[in-house]
């Protein structure tokens, strides 16, 4: 693939925009090694601190670890022993040591989720490119859940979750857990050598991308049942559900044009066949996002989810759509060379600047309300690292390989 050449005013060709995005990553980390815990990694609040009651959870112990990873990769000081402290957690009270797998948090009590083991593939992927003790293991046994029991060969893609003993099967797909999914098996490829990972992401893309959401104008449709039927009323009582809301989600929009073009670019550096949709679906899953959820309301920024006409549903912000709009829009600037994905970045980057980036507490603020104030209606606090650090990594690197992968060549 060749690529075109960046407009002469990128902000990706300028060297302050680039040490800015350093900068920005290096105040985000020392943020988040307060998470740390006996366990694993926890919530913090808004100003960094753990609050009274915290517990290791799956998702930020995998997050936070998989980040570490990046940072270690990079050479910054102080950061291997917090990822060799999540590698062990995640060998320890998160582990299911009878049945396998892993479990949402230290309490034990939840059920086996395809969302949550895409992470620890991640992690663990992440882990291994920075040669830490105990990934290898850690990976192999990743793979060996996710082979096992969340992959179906005859769907070509994952399964959603499973009881703790793997007996009972939860009769729904979802496209948030495959999209993780396809992310993880970038990873995967890269760390195993092994391209099966890029044919399974190809075919997951293309069951949900190129034929769900193409077919309904570049919506990602996110529900489904086990038949992969569509299920658009799903969560209509519920629509503001962090993980599971009704209706259309901008922001995974975002992040799946994104991981389009990362995949393109993976089948090509490895010599495979990349479909030409992967970059057409990437265009319009990006045209369809900016269109109807910038200024959805007649107010800035991007709305958390629309209807099935396109309309506001829930109006927050949330800090994570933000990150991924901008590393979206500098994946298609990338892979285009095209002036108007240079004004959305520009435009992204604005924004997140003037109200999401908290130079008074740290981190980002992770959700504002309509009227772009700090708000906690969906996420309370500032338990997230892994959205904001890897906006800031990803306009710094090539599109393929992934980004541990392309940290441990540096």
């Amino acid at each position: 693939m060749i690529t075109p050449p960046l407009p002469a005013d990128s902000w990706l060709v300028k060297p302050a925009h680039q040490a800015w995005l350093n900068a920005e990553g290096l105040r985000l980390l020392p943020f988040a090694r307060a998470s740390k815990v006996e366990e694993g990694f926890a919530a913090l609040d808004e100003r960094g601190a753990l609050p009274p009651a915290a517990i290791a959870e799956l998702i930020h112990t995998t997050r936070m670890t998989h980040c570490f990873a990046l940072a270690h990769l990079q050479g910054i000081p102080g950061y291997g022993a917090l990822v060799d402290h999540g590698v062990a957690t995640l060998q320890g009270r998160l582990r299911d040591e009878v049945a396998g797998g892993w479990f949402a948090d230290a309490t034990r009590k939840s059920d086996k989720s395809a969302y949550l083991h895409a992470f620890v593939a991640l992690a663990a992927s992440s882990a291994q490119a920075a040669a830490r003790p105990g990934a290898d293991g850690l990976l192999e046994e990743a793979i060996g859940i996710l082979e096992r029991h969340f992959w179906s060969e005859e769907e070509g893609a994952l399964r959603e979750s499973f009881s703790r003993d793997w007996s009972e099967e939860e009769a729904y797909r979802g496209a948030n857990s495959n999209m993780h999914g396809v992310e993880a098996f970038l990873a995967l490829a890269d760390v195993t050598g092994d391209s099966v990972w890029l044919q399974r992401a190809l075919r997951i893309a293309e069951r949900l991308i190129h034929g769900h959401a193409a077919a309904r104008g570049h919506a990602v449709v996110e529900h489904f049942d086990c038949q992969w039927q569509a299920l658009p009323e799903y969560n209509a009582d519920n629509r503001a559900d962090p993980f599971r809301p009704y209706g259309s989600t901008p922001g995974h929009s975002f992040e799946w044009a994104r991981l389009l073009l990362h995949l393109e670019a993976a089948l090509q550096r490895a010599g495979l066949e990349a479909p030409g949709w992967l970059l057409d679906d990437a265009r319009g899953l990006f045209d369809s996002a900016c269109r109807d959820a910038w200024h959805a309301d007649g107010a800035p920024g991007l709305v958390y989810t629309l209807d099935w006409q396109a309309q506001p549903v829930v109006r927050a912000r949330l800090h994570w759509v933000q990150a991924e709009a901008s590393a979206a829009a500098a994946a298609l600037l990338r892979r285009t060379g095209e002036s108007d994905y240079e004004q959305w970045y520009r435009c992204f980057w604005e924004f997140t600047g003037r109200h999401f980036i908290d130079l008074c507490q740290g981190n980002w603020h992770h959700e504002l309300d309509t009227e772009n104030r700090p708000a906690a209606a969906i996420w309370p606090g500032k338990p997230d690292l892994y959205h904001a650090y890897q906006a800031v990594l990803l306009p710094r690197l090539p599109l393929a390989p992934s980004l541990a992968t392309a940290l441990s060549a540096m």
